[in-house]
């Protein structure tokens, strides 16, 4: 009970700090894209209005980007003070893409911060444009290598396990840099966060049409930030896809979860709307459903790209027996849970018999030893998670958080396609400022707009759970060897420590808002 009181708050932590940081990161990494590009305009066109609306937003962005700044450094400090038996196990391999993160990328976009928001009339109008620019560019490299940190824990290539140390170590960088996980959970990320940028941009350039001030200001920045916005939401689009691909290959007990799915079938239909049965559990005859609309085929063609494919559910993937395309391109037959902790614990044996020999002095009986505890190693070690998991129902993430999560973000999404789309009309019309409804729209659509970030992530981290580290290392096998009643603490303490942040940020942005870009003289 107590083990469970630990993992139980150290997770919460955890996902407090980061469910912050996602408030802050998203703006940061396409506001600073926008605020490039209204700089290029006034670099070639030496128009002042041009330099006002760029310092205005880049206010703005300092704001966000020194929140941002302070809730990753806690976030990055957790894995060594909650989850230190996580980072033991593959310090090696994590370690490397956050290292590179901070030495380069981080600061590559804080040295030229300065000079981007410091360094008006200080130094040339070029070289103050190429710092804005790998401003904005340094903050999305750094995205990337924490991404690809976060895409090794959903999918681990690239690693051997040596048994002399109980670590794992890096065999191919640039397997893990590039793996496919890697590349659609950036892009998906990165792309989210430029619609978040987008929709900020055109609320507040709306709030300003209807305090009638500031027009031509507003207007210039609405242009721009629709275009910017449509360009992300259809590229989401594409990413989304090839994620749900990705996720079919890697991590299919959490495409069962997105969907609710328990028993598989070819052509698998995909759920549009749907309210789960509280009482289904994976070993009942309840429905799944209460209610659903569902698209023939859909998840088939979503997964596979095949709409007549075969999906397994979360039944099927406890019991095994189905066929499947492993990561590598290769037909395989699933095996069992049951199946899949007999080969963990077999690992699991295998490691402390190589740890009980490694040192023994008789050598033919080490070396014989070792290579066996090595060869079964070898052979069971992709399922050396299992080995901490004894119920199947351990191996099942939350189900209704990852099902709704999931669907609140798509349906978010469907609505900011029309939103962007009538914002461009409207603005091609030149009627925004007359649409009172649609100034009342712009805004609301802020705060859903990061409830869809969010999902988003809900969907990423609750649905890969128990995992730590997808089949090798479960959550409470991660842990730190700390009472839980400290976890709980800091948890309060972050807590009141990053709301209080969260309002002095909106409190000194609303402020800056107000007070709007002072001094424009317009054309």
């Amino acid at each position: 009970m107590l083990l469970s009181s630990l993992v139980d708050a150290s997770r919460l932590q955890f996902a407090l700090t980061a469910m912050y940081h996602w408030l802050f990161v998203p703006l940061t990494l396409g506001l600073g894209i926008l605020i490039a590009i209204f700089e290029t305009k006034y670099y070639r066109t030496n128009d002042e209005s041009w330099k006002k609306l760029t310092q205005f937003w880049s206010r703005i962005f300092a704001i966000n980007f020194a929140c941002g700044v302070a809730t990753g450094i806690i976030l990055e400090f957790e894995f060594g003070t909650n989850w230190s038996n996580y980072s033991w196990f593959v310090g090696d391999i994590f370690g490397a893409p956050l290292a590179i993160e901070g030495i380069f990328a981080f600061f590559l976009e804080s040295t030229f911060f300065a000079v981007m928001y410091f360094g008006w009339n200080k130094v040339s109008k070029g070289f103050h444009l190429l710092s804005t620019w790998l401003t904005a560019i340094g903050a999305n490299i750094s995205a990337y290598w924490i991404l690809t940190a976060n895409g090794w824990m959903q999918n681990p290539v690239g690693v051997a396990f040596n048994p002399a140390t109980a670590r794992n170590e890096m065999v191919d960088f640039w397997g893990i840099v590039f793996s496919s996980t890697t590349i659609t959970k950036f892009s998906h990320s990165v792309l989210s966060g430029f619609l978040v940028a987008s929709i900020v941009v055109i609320a507040i350039s709306c709030w300003y049409l209807k305090k009638q001030r500031n027009h031509e200001f507003s207007m210039r920045s609405i242009k721009y930030a629709t275009v910017f916005g449509l360009f992300s939401i259809f590229m989401l689009m594409v990413t989304g896809h090839s994620s749900a691909v990705t996720v079919a290959k890697t991590q299919p007990m959490k495409l069962a979860a997105m969907e609710g799915l328990y028993r598989g079938e070819n052509g698998t239909p995909l759920v549009g709307i749907g309210i789960l049965n509280p009482k289904k559990e994976y070993d009942n005859d309840e429905k799944p459903y209460l209610f659903h609309i569902s698209f023939p085929k859909g998840l088939s063609f979503l997964a596979n790209m095949d709409f007549d494919s075969f999906v397994p559910g979360i039944n099927d993937i406890i019991e095994g027996g189905y066929k499947y395309v492993d990561k590598n391109g290769e037909e395989k037959t699933a095996i069992s849970f049951q199946e899949k902790v007999e080969r963990g614990n077999m690992a699991r044996r295998a490691l402390e018999l190589y740890g009980q020999h490694k040192d023994n002095p008789d050598t033919n009986i080490r070396n014989q030893v070792l290579a066996q505890a090595q060869q079964y190693l070898d052979d069971n070690f992709e399922y050396f998670g299992y080995g901490f998991l004894k119920d199947p129902k351990e191996s099942i993430p939350n189900i209704p958080m990852t099902f709704y999560s999931f669907r609140i973000m798509v349906t978010l999404g469907g609505y900011f396609i029309v939103f962007l789309l009538v914002c461009f009309w409207l603005w091609k019309k030149k009627v925004i400022e007359k649409k009172k409804w649609f100034i009342f729209l712009a805004i609301v659509s802020v705060p859903l707009v990061y409830i869809c970030a969010e999902a988003g992530w809900i969907v990423a981290e609750v649905g890969r759970q128990p995992w730590t580290i997808q089949d090798l290392l479960p959550v409470q096998a991660s842990v730190s060897g700390v009472s839980s009643g400290n976890v709980w603490t800091t948890f309060i303490i972050f807590a009141v420590l990053f709301t209080t942040l969260l309002i002095a940020e909106l409190k000194i942005a609303f402020n800056q808002i107000k007070k709007g870009p002072e001094g424009i003289k317009w054309n």
